[in-house]
């Protein structure tokens, strides 16, 4: 409970203290938005990098090297818990924006630093809503802003399973020409979910996979994709759990 009540007063006390530099930020991307995407990234990184110390999770990063650096990419993962957003973010080479739920629109503050990482919100029950989220991801790919995408379209509860992906998701990095990036995320529900509201100290194995060019693939090879994806964080995910 230490654990979790002292990220918790760290979380509520950044986002009320960081008021004047939202304020700063908004300022900033009037003259130069690139400026305020390196700023934002700066700062938010800062912050994760904060709850996952007072949260002593141990984290090893594995396949680091296969991002491409010269484009935006997609990240593709499965997704047990909070922290995974935290977790993959204090990693990321450029800015990138996470595809959020719709239902953290209610958080405020906590919703305008998202908006400043190129967050997006999907209405899951409402699919025309969810198409605009997608076209305004493939407009972020397309101007250089990486994308992360869990398309389990929740946290899964169960341990060492895999939720159907939504095979839709792949379509932003298949639209934006964009290479897409699987991630295996092993351990992560232990730091929280999987004991409630105890946050523990746990070790976690995050592995990127090798770039999928979309555009080198065949019109065959694009039907299969939602499966070779699934196969290859699966592949990653029971390999690394040996290790732990």
């Amino acid at each position: 409970m230490i654990r979790f009540i002292c990220i918790a007063v760290f979380v509520i006390l950044f986002l009320i203290l960081s008021i004047p530099l939202l304020i700063a930020e908004w300022i900033i991307g009037k003259f130069n938005m690139e400026r305020k995407n390196k700023s934002s990234l700066a700062i938010v990184n800062w912050a994760f990098r904060v709850c996952l110390k007072l949260a002593g999770t141990q984290i090893t990063y594995l396949g680091e090297e296969r991002i491409p650096l010269d484009t935006p990419v997609l990240y593709v993962g499965n997704h047990r818990s909070y922290f995974d957003i935290l977790m993959t973010y204090v990693r990321v080479p450029r800015p990138t924006g996470y595809i959020a739920k719709k239902e953290m629109l209610r958080y405020p503050l906590l919703v305008n630093w998202m908006k400043n990482l190129h967050c997006l919100f999907l209405d899951r029950d409402d699919l025309k809503e969810g198409m605009k989220t997608i076209l305004a991801a493939i407009d972020k790919m397309k101007s250089g802003i990486s994308i992360c995408i869990f398309p389990e379209g929740t946290r899964n509860r169960v341990p060492d399973t895999f939720l159907p992906f939504h095979a839709g998701s792949l379509k932003v990095a298949e639209k934006a020409k964009c290479p897409i990036v699987p991630m295996a995320i092993v351990n992560a529900g232990d730091i929280f979910e999987d004991h409630l509201p105890k946050i523990k100290k746990v070790k976690v194995i995050i592995e990127y996979g090798e770039p999928i060019y979309t555009d080198r693939l065949s019109r065959e090879e694009k039907k299969q994709l939602n499966d070779r994806v699934v196969e290859e964080i699966k592949r990653m995910y029971f390999k690394n759990k040996e290790l732990l």
